[in-house]
């Protein structure tokens, strides 16, 4: 083994393409989420990066409590662990309304809420759930910018969220508000912007508290923001690619000091010309929704991304005579979320050596468990 933290002994038997996970270095990014929190109490991680019960118990471990969620399989892995308050952070439509009733029945220790945006879909949890005799947490969602998902936080939103407080069998929980079109790399423009379109959500909340009804918490930001977030009362924040971090976002935020945690492992598998090399790490392999460099190549200098095709990565390196046909490469992903989606286990190292594997246990949308059309 070399000098390098990301090295492994006996590399040459891992069967490639694979992602490394380093549990060690996961633990000091989870201390430094809470260090940045001042505590454990206002994190609500978000699991959609890693998908790992594993994770979620050191997580649990070091006292964090409450968790979010995109899927019903990762709120179903959440139960599964014993977390008792998950939010999942997508709206219920079509089956999965039915699915999330069952997970709701399945898991009673558990407190499952979920965000809403629709006043269908509101009336129809709230009809299902006085039929079932159950009542179901909803948060409202809200737009402030990112335009993807949430309502606009107006007069007609605060009237929205005193309907959910009215009906029978459902509960404010509070707002939801998600800013991932926040993504500036100075820390000041980006605190300034986070500012900027957080007044439009505490404007909603004091409509909303004019109208008698006290907002007690609101879930905001991702990883870029969960820092500033964090400063505001009776919020609580859900970074989750600061647990493996990536290479997009070491580059985007250096402010941010989280340690690289996943690694992937490939071969050179041709040299089709000179000064190219082609790797085993193709869009099977690795996230490629976005351009060039998917990735960066640990132990490879010199070197830039020529095609990028299902099986195959092809890159330019002037100094591909040092490199043989079979010689394994370290690449951390520029987008670790998408990439992690893309294997069915991880293999975790300590100390230079392969110790075993975790399993991606919520990597499908639907579990074995919950009811399937």
């Amino acid at each position: 083994m070399g000098n390098n933290w990301y090295e492994v002994n006996n590399i040459e038997e891992v069967i490639s393409p694979a992602l490394l996970v380093y549990p060690n270095r996961i633990e000091e990014n989870i201390k430094l989420m809470i260090e940045i929190s001042e505590g454990p109490e206002c994190l609500r991680p978000h699991i959609k990066t890693h998908k790992i019960a594993e994770i979620i118990y050191l997580q649990l471990k070091y006292g964090i409590t409450k968790f979010k969620c995109a899927t019903l399989a990762e709120a179903e892995l959440l139960a599964q662990c014993g977390v008792q308050d998950i939010l999942i952070a997508m709206q219920p439509v079509g089956v999965n309304i039915e699915r999330f009733f069952e997970l709701v029945i399945k898991y009673p220790n558990s407190s499952i809420s979920t965000i809403v945006d629709d006043e269908e879909i509101r009336d129809k949890i709230n009809t299902i759930a006085f039929k079932m005799k159950l009542h179901i947490p909803l948060w409202l969602d809200i737009n402030n910018g990112m335009n993807r998902t949430g309502i606009t936080p107006n007069k007609e939103a605060a009237l929205f969220y005193q309907k959910i407080q009215k009906s029978t069998n459902l509960v404010a929980k509070g707002l939801h508000v998600y800013d991932g079109h926040i993504h500036e790399s100075d820390f000041n423009l980006r605190k300034e912007i986070c500012d900027k379109d957080f007044e439009l959500v505490l404007k909603l909340k004091n409509q909303i508290e004019l109208l008698g009804i006290k907002i007690k918490t609101i879930v905001a930001g991702g990883t870029p923001t969960f820092p500033i977030h964090v400063k505001r009362n009776d919020v609580e924040v859900s970074p989750g690619t600061s647990l493996l971090w990536d290479q997009g976002y070491a580059y985007a935020y250096k402010d941010l000091k989280f340690h690289t945690a996943a690694v992937l492992v490939g071969n050179i598998v041709s040299k089709p010309d000179a000064n190219l090399i082609c790797l085993n790490l193709g869009h099977k392999s690795v996230a490629a929704e976005m351009k060039f460099p998917r990735l960066k190549i640990l132990n490879f200098e010199n070197y830039k991304s020529i095609s990028h095709s299902e099986e195959h990565l092809v890159i330019e390196c002037f100094e591909s005579e040092k490199f043989a046909i079979g010689k394994v490469c370290y690449a951390i992903p520029t987008h670790i979320c998408p990439t992690v989606i893309k294997y069915n286990k991880v293999l975790t190292v300590k100390e230079g050596k392969i110790t075993g594997h975790w399993e991606i246990a919520a990597r499908d949308h639907v579990t074995n468990t919950l009811h399937k059309n």
